[in-house]
């Protein structure tokens, strides 16, 4: 068992495309878990919210000091011995690499769906300032987490509280099969 399984995480980075549901869904397992809740897009400097809400996606070098700030955030609440639940689209690896930066009490939470799911929800969607026309460039950027990064993988087509009943399911059973290793090695 990995011992970043093993651990009870100081910080859960729950990522997707625009449209699957990070917000809500964070915001919810953040209550659940009674953790603190932190949007992600809070931390975007104002420069990327007016070029994303012009319909142009964001450079590597638009995301830096935004990944950073989150990076930041997520030491300052690990250090205090603090809890937090970020919504993050962390669609590709290197940018996961910036939020975690080798820290082994931060895990990922994939929320996993398909473009056509997606889109259907982002047409509901009123006030946000990510257009439906970009959807197509997250898609070509993600990069699912890979096995190595120890994520936590839920489909989105199901209810709210069955993602985050699944997300928690999966969380606790991580450790109870770190705990049942570690019995097995004494």
């Amino acid at each position: 068992m990995d011992d970043k399984k093993a651990k009870t995480p100081c910080a859960l980075i729950v990522m997707g495309v625009s449209g699957s549901g990070k917000s809500t869904i964070a915001g919810m397992l953040a209550e659940r878990l009674r953790w603190k809740f932190e949007d992600g897009d809070r931390f975007h400097p104002a420069g990327n919210i007016a070029k994303m809400s012009a319909g142009h996606p964001l450079t590597d070098e638009d995301r830096r000091p935004w990944l950073q700030a989150i990076a930041d955030e997520i030491d300052r609440v690990c250090n205090a011995g603090d809890r937090a639940v970020i919504a993050c689209s962390a669609l590709k690896r290197a940018y996961r690499d910036v939020l975690a930066h080798g820290r082994d009490d931060v895990r990922i939470v994939f929320l996993d769906g398909t473009q056509e799911l997606i889109a259907n929800r982002l047409a509901a969607r009123k006030g946000h300032f990510m257009p439906q026309g970009l959807l197509a460039s997250q898609f070509r950027t993600l990069e699912p987490p890979a096995e190595n990064e120890d994520p936590v993988t839920v489909s989105i087509d199901a209810p709210v509280e069955a993602i985050v009943d699944d997300i928690v399911r999966q969380l606790r059973l991580a450790a109870a099969e770190a705990d049942a290793d570690r019995r097995n090695r004494l």
